[in-house]
């Protein structure tokens, strides 16, 4: 697994938007299942000033499969929390990361099958 921060230096104390330990769990629970599925393999997490990003790959060189991002500019608006597919489509956006994160579920669910 490979852990990759947007710039050397720069993280949640320097006023990047990053995930908590509670948004953390959530999301290394289902990066976990889809693991063990054999669907993922590598993930990167980086943190900006406008929104954290969990990337989710199926090989390290590839694009992101998907990307769970936080944005606090949207708090109020669409919701905080999004999951983006590869080509950039929103697949679902909310205030509450645990029911945006069920989107995933699908995918678990295909996999399994």
């Amino acid at each position: 697994m490979t852990m990759l921060m947007a710039m050397p230096g720069a993280g949640p104390s320097g006023g990047d938007v990053a995930f908590d330990r509670r948004e953390l769990g959530l999301i290394l629970s289902v990066y976990g299942r889809m693991v063990a599925a054999g669907e993922w393999r590598d993930y990167a997490i980086s943190h900006r000033r406008d929104a954290a990003v969990f990337a989710v790959f199926r090989r390290a060189a590839e694009t992101p499969l998907y990307r769970i991002e936080k944005r606090p500019a949207l708090r109020l608006r669409q919701g905080l929390y999004a999951v983006i597919g590869a080509d950039g489509q929103v697949l679902r956006r909310g205030h509450d990361l645990g029911q945006v994160l069920r989107v995933l579920e699908r995918v678990l669910i295909r996999a399994l099958d």
